[in-house]
């Protein structure tokens, strides 16, 4: 058999298959044709179920929904844990030998403390009524040196009830820029949480 007649039985042949050719040869005389691989599978058909099996399907997976937000509703309640606040297990572990035992004072300590007590409240309410008389008289005083003051002139009592921005001067000065650190090698931007989840 001739090479021309096995060129026009396989070009006879390629033709015949309906898929995407591709010329291999840039000769045009050759026509060596080629087909992309198809490597799929039938569909598989599919299974009708029963509708009750659907349904219980259906009916589990709400259940399951409804459960986890019962949960979620249960632990709604408890706030997040403060690190900070909370004691460490070793401590609480070791609580009975922490405890520190101690005599109960004596009725005499008991009586001392509760008249120091008394003396204590009796001099911090006598300075907080100083306190307040002395700003009564101060705030009565303003009043009425205000009130003189509007009897003889309204442009000077104007100007007396503005308020003075200069009366409690403030300067900051500080670096406007921070001085650079020595062999600093800056991050380059990676983060690693290390936060618990909860």
């Amino acid at each position: 058999m001739s090479i021309n007649n096995l060129i026009f039985t396989f070009s006879r042949l390629t033709c015949k298959i309906p898929t995407v050719a591709r010329t291999i040869s840039t000769n045009s005389q050759l026509l060596f044709k080629c087909t992309p691989i198809l490597l799929a599978e039938p569909l598989k058909k599919k299974k009708k179920l029963d509708p009750a099996i659907i349904k219980a399907r259906e009916e589990r997976k709400k259940r399951k929904i409804e459960k986890q937000i019962r949960r979620l509703e249960k632990n709604a309640r408890q706030l997040k844990p403060i690190e900070e606040c909370e004691v460490p297990l070793e401590i609480l572990d070791t609580l009975s030998t922490r405890k520190r035992y101690l005599a109960p004072p004596s009725p005499e300590i008991l009586e001392k403390r509760a008249l120091l007590l008394k003396k204590w409240c009796h001099y911090k309410r006598e300075q907080h009524l100083a306190d307040m008389q002395m700003l009564d008289r101060i705030a009565y005083s303003q009043q009425k040196a205000l009130d003189e003051l509007r009897k003889e002139s309204e442009e000077l009592y104007q100007e007396a009830v503005q308020s003075d921005f200069q009366l409690l001067p403030f300067v900051c000065q500080g670096p406007v820029e921070t001085p650079p650190i020595k062999h600093y090698n800056s991050p380059d931007g990676d983060y690693q949480d290390v936060s618990k989840k909860w």
